[in-house]
Formats: C-alpha cells, sequence, structure tokens
C-alpha cells in the first residue's frame, strides 16, 4: 500500500525512471544528466540537515511510516522533489548490491566554480592534485567536515567526488564540505589574486609538518597516491613539509597523511583562539 497519494509507486527493473536512475553508476550518464546517487537513511536525512534534498527520493517497502522517512518526504515534496516508493529487488538494481539499503537519493551535481569560494571562509584547505581513489577521497572530506576546513579542491584528472563510491565513503561530507574540480592552470593564478599559503606535501622535502606555522587560509596540497606532486607543482609552493617516518614504510596513504597534517593546521589554530 502506498503510504500517500503523492508517493509514485514503482515496482519495475524496466522503469524509464529507474533506468534512468541506474545509469547514475556511470561517470558519463552522471555528467549528461547532472545528477548523483547518494545511498542509505543516515546520508539522506544528512544531506537534508545540511539543506540538500533530492530529486528524487526512493525508500524501499515497509518504510513509509519510519519518522526520518517523513521529514525526509516532505522535505523533497517542499523542494520540488519526487517520493517514489519502490520494491526490494528494484533496491538492489539501483544499489547494485545483495542487501541494498532502503533508502536512496538523487541529488544534482553542484556547479561550484573556484570564482564561487571564499577563502576567508576557513583557516584551512585541502587541494588534492590527481587525486585516484575514491575511498582516500571521501576520507579526506570527512576529515575535512571533523574540522571546519573551507573546502576541497580537486586538481587535473582526480577522481569523481560524485561517484557512488566517493560519496558513500564521505559518509555526508559531500554534503557539507564544498567541492570544486579545476586545473592546475586556472588553480594557481586563482590562489595568487588573493590572500593563501600553499604548502605542499612532499617526500622531498626537508621541513618537519610541525616546524612551521600555517597562517590562515593555509591550502594543504596532496599529491597523487603513486607518485605525489609534480616537480613543477612543488616548486610553486610557498612551504614543503614531510611527516617524519621511524619504520620501514616510507609514506602514509594520502587520506592518513591529509588527516595528520589537517590536524597540525587546526591545532594551531584552535590553540591561537585561547
Amino acid at each position: 500500500m502506498r503510504p500517500d497519494a503523492d508517493t509514485k509507486l514503482i515496482t519495475s527493473p524496466a522503469n524509464p525512471l529507474i533506468k534512468r536512475i541506474n545509469a547514475l553508476h556511470e561517470k558519463k550518464f552522471r555528467v549528461r544528466e547532472g545528477l548523483f546517487l547518494a545511498e542509505g537513511l543516515r546520508i539522506v536525512t544528512e544531506a537534508a540537515d545540511a539543506g540538500v534534498t533530492p530529486a528524487y527520493l526512493i525508500h524501499g517497502p515497509d518504510m513509509s511510516d519510519h519518522v526520518l522517512l517523513r521529514r525526509l518526504m516532505a522535505a523533497t515534496r517542499a523542494a520540488g522533489g519526487e517520493v517514489v516508493e519502490t520494491s526490494a529487488d528494484v533496491l538492489r538494481k539501483l544499489s547494485r548490491k545483495y542487501n541494498p539499503q532502503s533508502v536512496l537519493g538523487v541529488y544534482t551535481e553542484p556547479a561550484r566554480t573556484l570564482a564561487d569560494l571564499d577563502r576567508t571562509a576557513s583557516f584551512a584547505w585541502i587541494v588534492c592534485q590527481s587525486l585516484k581513489d575514491p575511498g582516500n577521497l571521501g576520507t579526506i572530506l570527512r576529515t575535512a567536515d571533523a574540522v571546519g576546513a573551507g573546502g576541497v579542491i580537486l586538481l587535473d584528472q582526480s577522481c569523481d567526488p560524485y561517484s557512488v563510491e566517493a560519496v558513500r565513503a564521505s559518509m555526508g561530507a559531500l554534503f557539507t564540505v564544498p567541492v570544486v574540480q579545476a586545473e592546475w592552470a586556472d588553480f594557481l593564478p586563482w590562489l595568487r589574486g588573493g590572500p593563501g599559503f600553499l604548502v605542499g606535501a612532499s617526500l622531498n622535502a626537508s621541513e618537519d609538518y610541525q616546524a612551521i606555522r600555517y597562517p590562515a587560509p593555509t591550502f594543504l596540497f596532496m599529491g597523487n597516491e603513486q607518485s605525489g606532486l609534480p616537480a613543477d607543482y612543488e616548486a610553486a609552493c610557498d612551504a614543503r613539509i614531510r611527516i617524519p617516518m621511524q619504520g620501514k614504510a616510507d609514506s602514509l596513504n594520502v587520506a592518513v597523511a591529509t588527516a595528520v597534517l589537517l590536524y597540525e593546521v587546526f591545532n594551531q589554530h584552535r590553540r591561537a583562539d585561547r
């Protein structure tokens, strides 16, 4: 039974809307549609709490009386979105999991550029060059949210922040932390056009990451998981730092390294504000 007359009931995997949403697992369709998927009641609720409502709210059977879902349904409709109830089989198709989440949101990708960012809004920003792993990106977004960083800037051929994997790994932080995709050739002139201290993380650096002061706004510059920052990118930095390593490993996972560095910046400003 449908929860109310304003909810559309779709149980066929061949339905055109279901096929359209399912195609959002592929980047070319996300780009074409300007839409992306988020899975799970928690993530969709956190998005709503951040003021972001879905274009389509999809839920499974026996969920219509859930308190949080009722609130999400009202918020979706108030913003002009559509609520759809579907079957467990269709949810499995959309999530591509045997045990799917009971709630999915389909969202419009933000049309955000460097010009939209207020660099003075936070003491710290993260810049990632050719970041490839969506799991790493999701973790970086969560860390950025935790410390109140201004946002994440993805340079060059970085992974798609709106892939299902990246959205899932961000645990809702994608909706609270601004993300901008840009090219190095555009980023550097933008950065030099206002305040900003660019700090590159590099195995070639000699400066310990705790030995320098991080003025606001600091832009932490993280390189590709395998190759790090290109030499010319490093040369453009105002400072280059490294995290000391005592064991046999010569580097940390990029998401872990970002967290270590970002918390150092955070703690310096936290102590200064006391």
